[in-house]
């Protein structure tokens, strides 16, 4: 089925350039919540690969909130675009690519990466804040170099 764009290709342009790439929702809600767990961090440190969302120099761990659409997250929130299909798989194979590369030069530098997807702060799928923290501090004091939010019925890491 190919459903037609109800905006220009220039409205479309301007609502895609409108999106925020750091401080939005899900990202404060994450701060919000770590900070209230007592963790302390830096904002989108420039020195680092990928500049991380976050950054807990004390535990040397990287956090990156990720949007689910941006990052081909497969969850119900990612859906391919009806439109400009080629475009948007060659887009987020892209940036899927640079994670992983930032990921590797992250922990080629002693770093420890942990990924937090919007589902899992907002929607059906959405996690209590208390369940965020458990399965951040459970992953924290593991030996994993990487680790992200899951479920309720996976497990982390």
């Amino acid at each position: 089925m190919n459903v037609t764009d109800v905006h220009t290709p220039d409205q479309r342009a301007r609502n895609m350039r409108a999106i925020k790439n750091k401080n939005t929702s899900p990202e404060l809600k994450i701060r919000r919540l770590l900070h209230a767990g007592g963790f302390r961090f830096r904002l989108h440190q420039r020195d680092l690969p990928g500049r991380p969302d976050l950054v807990l120099p004390k535990y040397k761990v990287a956090v990156f909130v990720q949007g689910c659409f941006w990052h081909g997250h497969n969850c119900p929130m990612f859906k391919v675009p009806a439109t400009r299909t080629a475009f948007w798989l060659e887009k987020i194979g892209k940036n899927r690519a640079r994670d992983a590369a930032n990921e590797k030069s992250l922990a080629k530098l002693g770093w420890r990466t942990f990924y937090v997807w919007e589902c899992k702060l907002r929607g059906k799928g959405s996690l209590e804040a208390k369940a965020v923290l458990e399965q951040f501090r459970a992953w924290l004091i593991s030996t994993d170099v990487t680790g992200e939010l899951s479920s309720h019925t996976e497990s982390a890491g």
